[in-house]
């Protein structure tokens, strides 16, 4: 039995006359015939009482004619949950993301997704960026917002955001007054450093940058989240570099002051797997686009 026998039979059953349900249906009345003849003969009933005046539904016709409308609604509603996957508006996408990020750009793609595809589940999840390239190759994840392009052939990335790096002090060190400063005049102190593993991560940038300025930063403590390292810059148990966004947070006892020419700059990006086809994912992907002209 086919949906397309069960909308005939129902056009019939609704119109009562075979010229018009023809009609409804936009086909010409003997080949609507002749599929309400198979339906009969598959079902082993007869549907229809048939005159040259009227037509009228058998008992067995009338049993039909309720399952008939709730298989053919069910199987509009199944049409309608497969296009809306098909276009990303329903399932799940897992979004990995650097704390740095909810401070500017993520909020922004969130808010838009959820007003555009109100019935797909974001799930989020705070990792660092080599953390991300794992639970993207893992596939735990289906985008990761990270610190730089990831250095995976496998892996493809957006570029959000350039913004630079900026010395974080405490307020009572003795550069905390400058409008900016080199960051060789840093060499000297004791640095708050983010964990180097799992890699490519944050700290790596730090440490390189620093190299370029011409010294190795002695690293007094590590912190997981760059809350913690603004707590322990306020502390006085040393300094760190961080994105120019953290800003935002005005933390206490601790001052932000930019590095002077040239800058280093961090970048954030967006990245996903190459093979990844989820429609899901290309409506988020499009989103972040839309909302940033990428």
């Amino acid at each position: 039995m086919e949906l397309r026998h069960l909308r005939y039979f129902t056009a019939v059953a609704e119109e009562l006359h075979f010229g018009r349900a023809a009609q409804k249906l936009n086909i010409a009345q003997p080949p609507l015939t002749r599929q309400i003849q198979d339906l009969e003969r598959e079902l082993g009933a007869q549907l229809f009482y048939r005159t040259k005046r009227r037509v009228q539904l058998t008992e067995a016709g009338k049993a039909l004619l309720d399952e008939a409308r709730r298989m053919l609604d069910q199987a509009d509603r199944i049409r309608i949950i497969v296009q809306r996957a098909a276009r990303g508006e329903t399932g799940r996408i897992a979004i990995g993301f650097v704390n740095t990020a909810i401070y500017e750009k993520l909020p922004d793609a969130l808010r838009a997704f959820r007003l555009r595809y109100p019935d797909a589940e974001l799930v989020l999840r705070e990792m660092n960026s080599g953390s991300q390239v794992e639970a993207l190759r893992e596939k735990r994840i289906q985008v990761g917002f990270m610190r730089n392009a990831p250095a995976d052939k496998n892996l493809k990335s957006i570029l959000i955001q350039k913004e630079p790096l900026i010395a974080v002090l405490p307020s009572g060190h003795r550069l905390a007054a400058e409008e900016e400063i080199p960051l060789g005049l840093l060499a000297s102190d004791p640095f708050i450093l983010y964990p180097r593993s799992p890699r490519p991560s944050f700290a790596d940038q730090i440490i390189e940058t620093c190299v370029h300025a011409g010294f190795a930063p002695d690293v007094a403590q590590e912190a997981l989240e760059i809350q913690t390292s603004m707590s322990l810059v306020a502390a006085g148990i040393g300094v760190t570099l961080a994105p120019n966004s953290i800003t935002r947070l005005n933390w206490p006892d601790v001052v932000c002051i930019p590095l002077a020419s040239p800058t280093p700059i961090s970048e954030l990006c967006a990245a996903y797997r190459a093979d990844d086809e989820s429609p899901v994912l290309k409506a988020f992907l499009n989103v972040i686009s839309e909302i940033w002209s990428l």
